[in-house]
């Protein structure tokens, strides 16, 4: 029996095997791109035969478990050539064949963005169907901002390739952000749309604004309609932004903030404009400093307040009275509707210095103050805040000839004065320094000190066609005519005998006290010597001479004694 059984084993075995290999042949369906497993079909083999051996069931059981075995009917080879390759559908089976194609795989092109479903996380990548003939990948990494994806998320992905060298579909997830962002700017330019970015940093002249996963920049100007100077302060911060300009050559794209806030600014403006008064009292923000004023923010229009119109007194900068960002009162000096200009005052809003003068300055009072300014003809001492008065060159020395006055003063010096005019109502102070000291004209050893016949030493000051001015102390001056240079040499002007700034001795011939004039003569110095020519060049007496000159008369002879 045992024999039977074996015989009958191995009858049957490879009849069922063989069997088992026709019925998988027929019943297996495989895609276009799929293989059985050579392996696998071993295995599977393998166990059915070993079941057969250990259950040992009757090879017609099983056969009973088998569908039927099914022979191929002979190939057509004539229609095929007759009709040629798939000519024997209906148009029917073909639609329906086509459809089966294009259901299964989708159309995908390079260049575009597409939605995929994540199939597959390993440690490097994340596996995406994207309904293509096969998966694709794309780097774990580009999903960072993302941690907590899982199978079955959908995403969208740029088809950078469809096949590469390998045969592998090449995605992007950070390309189809950027080109998904791109069409959002675009689209932002396009319509006016306002769109949300976050500032990630300061940069020179502006902030960087990530909008969409792109880097705008937001130039400092453009953040707000007053001159920001901490951009810091908008680092890390989300803003509203507009889309202004776009250049795709270089990848710029340029966004304001101001822009969303103008329009509401034209309309605080024209309010402001239409309820402008002269004389009314405002408040404003400093928000700009210049040499000759500052910018005041009035609630969405800015004045203008002059420097001049700062202080009472006298300001030379801005800054010495005002900073940024101060909030001051002002008073409306004019506006022009038109232009949108304002001129503004500060000083106006107190009473001015002059009305609180001292009523015990008077003319000849001595008074002290700071020299505030120097200028060509005079210097201004400040008295108090908004009170001044000049010292005009003139009244800084009893000296004649007029200096500099920075010879005398300079900004910043303390000085006393003495009042020579005043005018309330004008406002306006004449000062003088030099009468502080005696009047060397007045002094009651003028008439002895400088008495015809005196002789003195003095400084040339001035040259002129008639004659010189010679300084003989502070205040004295005197002249020598021209005539009065030498006896013997005929000098047709001063500078062939001396020059400004040398000394030269003299003689006074006249003093006039009361019109402070006084006659000097260099060539009394010494004795007349015609007197004495007259006996040595006597009539029809010979001398050697020189010949210094030759003129239509006849010629000019040099004889001895420099006659």
């Amino acid at each position: 029996m045992s024999k039977e059984k074996d015989k009958k084993k191995e009858s049957t075995e490879p009849e069922l095997v063989e069997e088992l290999k026709a019925t998988r042949k027929k019943s297996k369906i495989t895609t276009e791109n799929e293989e059985p497993d050579p392996l696998e079909e071993a295995r599977a083999l393998k166990k059915v035969a070993e079941e057969v051996d250990t259950e040992a069931i009757p090879v017609t059981e099983l056969k009973k478990g088998l569908r039927p075995r099914q022979t191929p009917e002979a190939f057509d080879w004539e229609s095929v050539n007759r009709k040629g390759l798939g000519k024997n559908y209906t148009p029917e089976q073909r639609a329906e064949l086509e459809k089966l194609y294009t259901g299964s795989i989708a159309d995908i092109h390079s260049g575009e963005v597409v939605t995929g479903t994540i199939v597959g996380i390993n440690d490097r990548d994340v596996i995406l169907n994207i309904g293509f003939k096969s998966d694709g990948l794309v780097p774990l990494a580009e999903f960072k901002d993302s941690p907590d994806i899982k199978i079955g998320d959908q995403v969208e992905v740029f088809v950078e390739e469809r096949e590469d060298k390998l045969g592998q579909l090449i995605l992007s997830r950070r390309k189809a952000r950027l080109f998904k962002g791109w069409q959002k700017i675009q689209q932002a330019l396009d319509e006016d749309l306002v769109i949300e970015g976050f500032v990630k940093r300061r940069t020179k002249g502006g902030l960087i604004v990530d909008i969409f996963g792109i880097e705008a920049f937001l130039p400092g100007s453009q953040i707000d309609v007053k001159p920001i100077r901490d951009f810091d302060i908008y680092v890390g911060k989300a803003m509203e932004v507009k889309v202004v300009k776009i250049n795709y050559a270089n990848n710029n794209v340029v966004v304001s903030h101001k822009v969303l806030i103008e329009k509401d600014i034209e309309e605080q403006k024209a309010a402001i404009l239409r309820n402008l008064e002269k004389g009314q009292v405002l408040e404003g923000t400093i928000k700009n400093m210049t040499n000759f004023g500052v910018f005041i923010d009035l609630g969405g229009v800015d004045g203008l307040l002059h420097i001049t119109d700062i202080s009472w007194g006298r300001v030379n900068h801005p800054e010495e009275v005002l900073k940024l960002d101060q909030v001051v009162k002002v008073v409306v000096l004019d506006f022009d509707e038109e232009k949108k200009r304002i001129s503004l005052g500060m000083k106006q809003l107190t009473p001015h210095p002059w009305d609180s003068l001292p009523a015990d300055i008077q003319q000849g009072s001595r008074v002290k103050g700071k020299v505030v300014n120097v200028a060509d003809y005079g210097a201004f001492v400040e008295l108090m805040p908004g009170v001044e008065g000049l010292i005009h060159v003139s009244e800084m020395s009893w000296s004649q000839h007029l200096r500099n006055p920075q010879d005398f003063l300079k900004v910043g010096d303390e000085v006393e004065a003495v009042v020579l005019t005043i005018d309330r109502e004008e406002r306006k102070m004449s000062l003088g320094i030099k009468q502080l000291t005696e009047d060397p004209w007045t002094r009651q050893d003028m008439l002895t000190k400088y008495a015809p016949g005196t002789r003195h030493t003095g400084v040339v000051r001035n040259l002129t066609n008639f004659g010189l001015f010679i300084e003989l102390e502070e205040g004295i001056d005197g002249l020598v005519h021209v005539s009065d240079l030498s006896w013997t040499r005929k000098v047709k002007h001063p500078s062939e005998f001396t020059k400004v700034g040398e000394k030269l001795e003299v003689v006074v011939l006249e003093l006039d006290v009361n019109n402070r004039r006084l006659a000097l003569s260099h060539k009394h110095l010494e004795e007349n010597p015609w007197d004495t020519f007259e006996t040595i060049f006597t009539p029809d007496s010979v001398h050697k001479g020189t010949i210094v000159n030759k003129i239509d008369k006849g010629l000019v002879v040099e004889l001895p004694y420099g006659i």
